[in-house]
C-alpha cells in the first residue's frame, strides 16, 4: 500500500510543466512521455538525475467548456484528434454511410498518422499513448517473447521485469464474478458464449483501469467514465494513465521538469559535449510559435515506434547522425491488427450500455495454422446495435521500412495494406468458423461500403529501431555516447497481444542497465 499512497499523493500533486528556454543545459532529455519515456523519467529521476520530458502534445489537465478534461466518443470535438479538421474514426462508417464530423484543428489527444497503406493511431499529450488505449495490461506468451526477442534473458523479464512494469502502471484484474452480472460487459459475455460454443477459449485481460471505480460507475455512485463511451479520445476518470502512475512518481523525487507543446526536430552532437536538440514550440492550431536549441548530456527517444523512427531516419540522412545503423528504419510491423465486427441475431443482444474497457479475449495463439489473439471490443454507442466487435492480433511476419525522401524532405513508410493479408487470413479462420457455428454474418458496413476487414490501420505500431539490430541489446545507439532508445520500436513488429506492458517492462530492464554501467 506503500506505493499506492505514494502515486496517488505525487498525482494530486500535478506535474511539473515548464518550458525549456534556449541554450538551456540539462543533464537527461526524454523525447516523448508515453511508456519508454515515462520509465526513463522514473528511474533516472530516482537515482538523481535531472530529467526533462518533451513532449509534443498537451498537458492534458484543464477542462473544457463541459467541465470535462476529455470529450466522449459519441460527440467528439476539436479536443480529440491531432490537428485534424475531421475525425478518423476507426469505425468511419455505419450502413455504408460516412460517421466522421467537422472538427475545429486543433493539437487533440488522438493522431491517426496516415502512410499510403496504413492509418496509425497514436496518443498526443503527456503520457502518450497511456492517454487513448484501452488499458488492456497483457503479458505476451513466454515462448512468443523468446522467438521476438530472443538477445534477452527470458527468465529475468518473468520474475522481475513484467511484475515490476505491471505494479508501477498500477494494473488489476475484473472480478469474474461483477462480470458475470454486470451489464456493462454482456457484450463480452455474448462473445465468449458464441466463441465457447465455436470451440475457442478465452481469458480474462488484465487493465490500469481501476475496475473497483467502473463497479462504482455501474450503481451511479460517481461520475461515468468507461460507461460513458470514454475510451480512445481520453477518460476523464478511473484511468491509471502514465500522468497519474510513472509520471506522478517521478514528479513526486523533484528532479522532473516536463516541456510540452515542443516537437524535438533534430538531436546532433554538440561541440561542448552531450548532444544539442533543436525543437519547434506549438501552440494548439500546430503553428510554431518558436524555435530553441538545448544541450542535453544524455537524450533518451522515446517518441514511439513511428516517431522515434521518423526522427533518427532523418539525423541519419541530414548527416547530422551519419553514423546510426543501417537497421535504424527497418522491422516495423502493426502487431499483427485487424478489426472486424459480426451481426448477431436480434435475440442475441449486446446491450446499450458497454464499458470503454475491454476485460477479456479469445486465444487461439496455440494455433499454427494462424495464431489469433483477440480481445473482445466494445461498441459503446449508447443504444442496441445487436454487434461483436474485435480487434484480432495476428501472426503476420511482414514488415515495412521508414526511408527518407529527399525531394519531400519527409520520412515515409513502405507499408502497404496488401501486406496485412496474413492477418486477415488468420483472423478469417477463426471468425468464419464462428459466424458458420452461430450461423450469424459479418458486418460488411462499419470499415467502408462493402468492406468486411478492418485491416489499413493499427493501434500497435512497433520496431523500426529493433533491440540488438539498431541498436545495442540494452537500447544504445552504437557510435553515438549518450543516446538511447527506450520505447516500442526497439520490438519488432509484433508481440502477440496489447504491447505496452512488454514496452515498459523492456524500459525497466535496459534502464537498469544503463544507470548501472552508463550514468
Amino acid at each position: 500500500m506503500v506505493r499506492r499512497r505514494t502515486l496517488m499523493k505525487a498525482a494530486a500533486l500535478g506535474l511539473p510543466l515548464a518550458t525549456l528556454a534556449n541554450d538551456d543545459h540539462v543533464p537527461a532529455l526524454v523525447i516523448g512521455s508515453g511508456y519508454g519515456g515515462a520509465v526513463a523519467a522514473l528511474r533516472l529521476t530516482q537515482a538523481g538525475i535531472a530529467t526533462v520530458v518533451v513532449e509534443m502534445g498537451m498537458a492534458w489537465n484543464t477542462p473544457g467548456s463541459d467541465g470535462k478534461v476529455f470529450c466522449g466518443m459519441l460527440s467528439p470535438d476539436q479536443r480529440s484528434y491531432w490537428l485534424r479538421t475531421t475525425t478518423d474514426q476507426p469505425l468511419g462508417y455505419f450502413l455504408g454511410i460516412p460517421v466522421n464530423k467537422s472538427i475545429a484543428r486543433y493539437t487533440g489527444v488522438l493522431d491517426s498518422e496516415k502512410f499510403p497503406g496504413i492509418r496509425v493511431y497514436q496518443g498526443r499529450g503527456v503520457g502518450g499513448g497511456s492517454l487513448v488505449n484501452g488499458g488492456m495490461a497483457v503479458v505476451p506468451k513466454r515462448d512468443y517473447f523468446a522467438q521476438i526477442l530472443p538477445s534477452v534473458d527470458v527468465a529475468s523479464m518473468y520474475d522481475t521485469y513484467f511484475p515490476r512494469a505491471n505494479a508501477a502502471l498500477g494494473v488489476n484484474a475484473i472480478d469474474p464474478a461483477w462480470f458475470e452480472t454486470a451489464d456493462c460487459y454482456q457484450f463480452a459475455r455474448v462473445s465468449r458464449d458464441q466463441a465457447k460454443a465455436s470451440g475457442y477459449a478465452t481469458t480474462f485481460l488484465n487493465n490500469v483501469y481501476d475496475f473497483g471505480y467502473m463497479k462504482q460507475e455501474q450503481a451511479n455512485t460517481v461520475p461515468r467514465s468507461a460507461l460513458a463511451s470514454e475510451v480512445i479520445y481520453g477518460n476523464n476518470y478511473g484511468k491509471r494513465s502514465l500522468d497519474k502512475t510513472y509520471l506522478a512518481a517521478a514528479a513526486a523525487t523533484g528532479r522532473l521538469t516536463i516541456t510540452a507543446q515542443h516537437a524535438v526536430t533534430a538531436v546532433a552532437p554538440a561541440a561542448a559535449g552531450g548532444y544539442s536538440v533543436t525543437m519547434n514550440q506549438l501552440d494548439t492550431a500546430g503553428a510554431t510559435v518558436a524555435t530553441k536549441t538545448v544541450r542535453a548530456d544524455r537524450v533518451f527517444f522515446a517518441a514511439g515506434s513511428v516517431g522515434t523512427s521518423k526522427l533518427l531516419v532523418a539525423m541519419r540522412a541530414q548527416g547530422r547522425l551519419p553514423n546510426l545503423p543501417a537497421a535504424v528504419g527497418q522491422g516495423w510491423g502493426n502487431n499483427g491488427n485487424v478489426m472486424v465486427a459480426r451481426a448477431n441475431h436480434i435475440w442475441n443482444t449486446t446491450g446499450a450500455l458497454q464499458s470503454g474497457m475491454p476485460a477479456m479475449g479469445i486465444d487461439n495463439w496455440a494455433d499454427p495454422a494462424g495464431p489469433v489473439f483477440a480481445e473482445i471490443a466494445p461498441f459503446p454507442a449508447g443504444t442496441e446495435l445487436w454487434i461483436s466487435l474485435y480487434l484480432a492480433i495476428t501472426k503476420n511476419p511482414n514488415r515495412a521500412q521508414f526511408s527518407w525522401n529527399s525531394s519531400t524532405g519527409a520520412v515515409g513508410l513502405s507499408w502497404q495494406t496488401a501486406q496485412n493479408q496474413p492477418a486477415v487470413n488468420a483472423a478469417k479462420r477463426v471468425f468464419d468458423t464462428i459466424n458458420k457455428a452461430q450461423a450469424t454474418v459479418y458486418r460488411s458496413d462499419l470499415f467502408g461500403p462493402n468492406k468486411v476487414w478492418g485491416d489499413d490501420l493499427t493501434y500497435h505500431p512497433l520496431g523500426g529501431c529493433v533491440l540488438n539490430q539498431a541498436t545495442d541489446n540494452y537500447g544504445r545507439l552504437p557510435g553515438y555516447p549518450g543516446l538511447y532508445v527506450v520505447d516500442g520500436s526497439l520490438i519488432p513488429g509484433s508481440t502477440g497481444v496489447n504491447p505496452f506492458v512488454t514496452i515498459t517492462a523492456l524500459a525497466e530492464r535496459n534502464l537498469e542497465r544503463i544507470l548501472t554501467t552508463d550514468i
